[in-house]
């Protein structure tokens, strides 16, 4: 692995919504996987967990874990921030030389920890598991198709790399995720434009073990609206360029009519082809003006330093573990 002698840390960040019969398991599992590793005595680590205003009692079986045990650090949002605000909380707070992003409902497979590590000490900054066969329903496979296809397309995403929930990175690349202050944080997007030095190795995805995705349909629009419009003015081109084209066909399509007109005079004025132009243009008019205003709406978001999280209570936090931004 190319370890030195010296002892280095890892750290476990855990977003947790809904998971209040699973994340003692994950917890588990990675307490099984390092304590049976040959690699022991070569890591201390920490695990860090945050709850994302969770409407079950996720809070009170993580209170309980960091009553009897120090390494598991707890963080409370004051609301539902969204996954990736909650990440942002856990990395303002680790400490590791290597920092770990899971999911707590046992999906990421905690045995693959060091298969993760391996590729990372090849000399890259950042190694995502990807799944040989994802156990989602149709739905998520389809949001992450799209959100690849997203990453590629308008944050430039290697094409190469595929983006997961679980990844491993050097600290200094979440030290320089943490330098983002604004709302609307995009884990994948700030990894994109900290390093292009991201790997992947294949790994098992395992089924849920309870429950379902706490994403919907409008959070995954809105995570998809962060990478739109925090990373790239893409969609801003785009919409100019979609404009431009619709622009050039009303022209020739005003040209045609009058040539028409003048080449078959009977022809009567034709309420149909006006009121088709009238509502192709003024749709892509809408659509320009929608977007135009989703990119002011969160400039004035970020000047009115709209936090990415609040955090309500903790457990087991250092005063020298990292100060938060929001609290």
């Amino acid at each position: 692995m190319g370890i030195g002698n010296n002892v280095e840390k890892l750290s476990f960040v855990i977003p947790c919504y809904r998971s209040e019969k699973t994340i003692e398991t994950v917890v588990s599992q990675i307490d099984a996987v390092l304590k049976a590793s040959e690699y022991a005595s070569k890591y201390i680590y920490e695990i860090i967990l945050v709850n994302d205003n969770s409407p079950d009692d996720v809070w009170s079986v993580i209170d309980a874990m960091c009553a009897v045990r120090t390494d598991v650090i707890a963080l409370s949002l004051a609301k539902n921030f969204g996954q990736h605000a909650a990440l942002m909380a856990g990395y303002h707070r680790c400490s590791g030389d290597y920092v770990f992003t899971m999911d707590d409902d046992g999906q990421t497979p905690a045995e693959e920890i060091f298969t993760l590590l391996d590729k990372l000490h090849e000399g890259f900054d950042v190694v995502y598991g990807q799944y040989e066969d994802r156990k989602d329903n149709g739905f998520r496979k389809l949001g992450s198709k799209a959100n690849n296809f997203m990453m590629e397309s308008i944050v430039g995403k290697p094409k190469h790399v595929r983006l997961t929930s679980f990844f491993v990175a050097r600290k200094y690349v979440i030290d320089e995720i943490c330098r983002y202050t604004n709302p609307y944080p995009y884990i994948w997007g700030l990894i994109i434009r900290t390093t292009n030095s991201i790997a992947n190795v294949t790994i098992q995805h395992r089924r849920r073990t309870d429950g379902s995705s706490g994403y919907t349909l409008l959070k995954l629009i809105s995570l998809w609206m962060n990478g739109f419009t925090a990373f790239s003015v893409k969609p801003l081109r785009i919409a100019t360029g979609f404009g431009l084209v619709v622009s050039v066909i009303g022209f020739l399509f005003t040209i045609f009519t009058i040539v028409y007109k003048i080449i078959y005079p009977e022809t009567a004025a034709g309420y149909s082809s006006m009121m088709s132009a009238i509502l192709i243009i003024g749709g892509v008019i809408m659509i320009l003006l929608g977007m135009l205003g989703e990119y002011v709406g969160r400039i004035y978001i970020s000047m009115n330093e709209s936090p990415q999280f609040v955090v309500k209570d903790m457990r087991n936090v250092q005063p020298n573990a990292g100060e938060s931004i929001n609290e």
